[in-house]
């Protein structure tokens, strides 16, 4: 049955901290969507914090209502949806343990029928997310974010937000040539990141390109892409400008603003969604909250579109 509706309509200072004031289960049983944290920073490569991430992104959560202003798509109506807390991390100084629970935790999320929404985090948690949900077949991916993620290590750990990409491919969990990664930009002391993407078949839209081609064309491109293929969205908050998302580990001039951003995940509509996550909200480096607003945001216009795809695909 739907998600209880009333606890919602209440004045959104009141209440327990839940993602989008939903209530709080125990696990994803009986779930059509399952929102979850993942307050986990030990594989950044510079500024620490996005374990606050999902304490942050619950608190700004509260401010979002029910009905979206655009498509009229309430999700509670929709899905049966809750909150079912953080994944319970007891060895977060060991990276591959990390990556292990999250990956268990998941996979129960799924093995229950429910589609996981994750709020990290740094990016790092996407590797065993796509474990969990890539593991009875590979999976496309929709990567926005200003870096490709696909480092091989970073000194000398192979587990770290750099390479989130490189892992699941090498695992096998995600269709290279099914992935597109947007709004990539900034520096790097190499080429291996992109030479790594574009040899594996990865298609690469850096922010020049989404620029000149405009949001309405990148859409078209990733649908075309993907087509019905079951597919994964990770949003790394440092796609948008730092303008617009000062708190993160690592800003990177040029990106998007939040505008640009709901209208290119809002045009993603109606595809095949397995999962999703908004990673890299660093509350520590926020100001006045509009980082972890705007990353609640997203997740709400992601929830949209996963009960839709949980309730009619």
């Amino acid at each position: 049955m739907p998600t209880p509706t009333a606890p919602l309509l209440n004045p959104r200072f009141m209440g327990i901290p839940t993602f989008m004031r939903l209530p709080h289960a125990e696990t994803a049983e009986g779930l059509d969507v399952a929102l979850l944290g993942i307050p986990y920073d030990g594989s950044v490569t510079n500024r620490a914090g996005t374990r606050h991430g999902p304490r942050g992104l619950r608190d700004m959560s509260s401010l979002t209502r029910t009905i979206h202003h655009r498509t009229r798509v309430n999700p509670y109506e929709l899905a049966t949806i809750a909150d079912i807390g953080d994944v319970p991390l007891s060895r977060m100084y060991d990276p591959q343990g990390t990556a292990d629970e999250i990956e268990a935790f998941i996979g129960a999320v799924v093995a229950a029928g429910a589609l996981p929404l994750s709020a990290g985090g740094d990016h790092s948690v996407s590797y065993p997310i796509l474990k969990a949900v890539g593991k009875d077949r590979p999976v496309a991916l929709i990567q926005i974010d200003a870096h490709a993620d696909t480092l091989d290590t970073f000194h000398g750990s192979p587990l770290n937000h750099g390479s989130p990409f490189r892992r699941a491919n090498e695992a096998g969990v995600i269709v290279p040539d099914k992935t597109i990664q947007i709004g990539i930009r900034g520096s790097h002391n190499g080429t291996e990141v992109w030479d790594y993407s574009e040899k594996t078949g990865m298609r690469i839209v850096f922010m020049e390109d989404a620029v000149e081609m405009g949001i309405d064309a990148v859409i078209e491109e990733t649908r075309e892409l993907i087509g019905d293929h079951p597919v994964y969205l990770t949003f790394d908050i440092d796609a948008l400008d730092p303008a617009f998302a000062p708190g993160t580990g690592t800003p990177e001039i040029g990106g998007f603003t939040t505008r640009e951003a709901l209208k290119l995940v809002r045009g993603l509509r109606g595809l095949n969604f397995v999962g999703a996550d908004v990673v890299e909200v660093s509350p520590p480096f926020d100001s006045q909250g509009i980082t972890a607003l705007a990353g609640a945001t997203l997740m709400f216009e992601l929830l949209c579109h996963l009960a839709e795809t949980a309730t009619t695909g």
